[in-house]
């Protein structure tokens, strides 16, 4: 049986592409461990490959969802074991690539998620309307610090999330993350390293060509299908600057200001989350025949 694949690192890093020469090299197809390229229509925005960039590679978990719909990391799990499996049983060696440690570990690692009770969700929810996610996080931060810690106190959705499962299990948030141990029997996990002052050349100069390739122009069309009423979806990087520019909020230039600001923010913490697993190799993401070092790693 061929060997589950995992390249990861922080955004702007080069994934998807190595993910397509490694591929290439080993005949496999990859996985999408993109949270938001699993929304049809967000393309520019999220980086997601073009078809003639894919290379007749494979891709899977791209385009699955419409922008209204909520999308959470147990559904995501469940779609991306499912393709992962269906690799393997078919000889070819999946590579899941990705720039969240929270949904690649969903699908590597034993992960059981709590279960979920819609009226205490409901009743989070509206007093995350009411009060707002700072007022939730504090909340949080007196009940489970841990968990207050890693979340950030704009991120209502996650708080909600936290204080709901410590409610019903009567556990920390972080009591139901899990080991370190993977669920499959053979893994070998990349992580593309990248100099903090390159990375933040890198997401600056992806901003800048997000909007030549009419980002803006993007989230128009993907509001007038119903974006704002997508709860995971509205809130992705860029998007999310984007939505409030149309709404007359912040200026095209604070929009994409604002973008950059919150995608290297957000590649830090990325980087910070990988960097506490052991397990992952790390390469340089310019290192002299990166494909070919990549694909002897896997090989070993």
């Amino acid at each position: 049986m061929p060997r589950v694949v995992a390249i990861v690192g922080p955004t702007a890093a080069g994934k998807s592409d190595l993910a397509v020469d490694v591929a290439r090299a080993l005949g496999g197809e990859v996985v999408s461990a993109d949270s938001m390229q699993l929304y049809r229509g967000m393309d520019v925005g999220t980086a997601k490959l073009p078809p003639h960039q894919r290379r007749g590679v494979p891709h899977h978990l791209l385009d699955v969802l419409d922008v209204r719909e909520t999308a959470t990391v147990a559904d995501f799990q469940r779609l991306a074991r499912a393709a992962v499996d269906d690799c393997l049983r078919r000889g070819v060696v999946p590579v899941l690539v990705g720039g969240s440690a929270l949904y690649v570990r969903a699908v590597l690692d034993r992960f059981e998620f709590p279960g979920t009770d819609p009226r205490l969700r409901a009743r989070l929810e509206a007093e995350l309307t009411v009060l707002g996610a700072p007022s939730l996080h504090r909340r949080l931060a007196a009940r489970d610090p841990a968990a207050a810690s890693r979340i950030l106190a704009s991120n209502g959705r996650r708080v909600v999330r936290a204080l709901e499962v410590a409610e019903l299990t009567g556990r920390p948030y972080a009591a139901s993350l899990p080991p370190l141990e993977y669920a499959y029997r053979d893994v070998v996990s990349i992580g593309l390293d990248v100099p903090r002052q390159v990375l933040d050349a890198r997401i600056a100069a992806r901003v800048d060509a997000m909007w030549a390739a009419g980002f803006v122009d993007e989230v128009r069309r993907l509001e007038a299908a119903g974006l704002r009423e997508g709860r995971t979806a509205s809130r992705a990087l860029g998007y999310a600057q984007v939505l409030r520019q149309l709404a007359g909020e912040c200026t095209a230039a604070e929009a994409r200001a604002r973008t950059v600001q919150a995608t290297r923010r957000f590649a830090r913490r990325q980087d910070s989350w990988f960097r506490k697993d052991p397990r992952i190799q790390w390469l340089p993401y310019d290192a002299a025949e990166l494909v070919s070092l990549t694909a002897s790693l896997i090989r070993e």
